[in-house]
């Protein structure tokens, strides 16, 4: 192994939400996900009291490829969201950039 790997940690900067549901309860969000899922897996996440799913926008797209390396930019077409005091899905609180989402989430429901 070489002793000259540089290893850099450059976290997202900004994520940009083109589309958001704010579903009324977590059953109500699962139903929409096996709906769009059509039966297959699809992940939902729990952060801080907030149960949410969201779609990337892929960075198959060079605009998006760049905006994505260069700006450190995410883009996501779609987030559906619900209030969840308690978890039964895959905790991943410890996540930072999940976390601001959560916390952007709450203030959503503010308004």
């Amino acid at each position: 192994m070489k002793d000259d790997i540089s290893i850099k940690y450059e976290p997202f900067k900004e994520i940009i939400i083109m589309e958001k549901t704010n579903f009324p309860n977590p059953e109500k969000l699962a139903r929409f996900v096996s709906v769009i899922a059509g039966g297959k897996l699809a992940g939902l996440y729990w952060v801080d009291g907030i149960v949410f799913l969201y779609f990337p926008i892929p960075a198959s797209n060079q605009i998006i490829a760049k905006e994505l390396v260069e700006e450190k930019r995410l883009y996501w077409s779609f987030l559906g969201y619900s209030s969840m005091p308690k978890y039964a899905v895959i905790d991943i609180s410890n996540d930072q950039v999940l976390q601001a989402v959560a916390k952007w989430l709450k203030k959503q429901e503010q308004t």
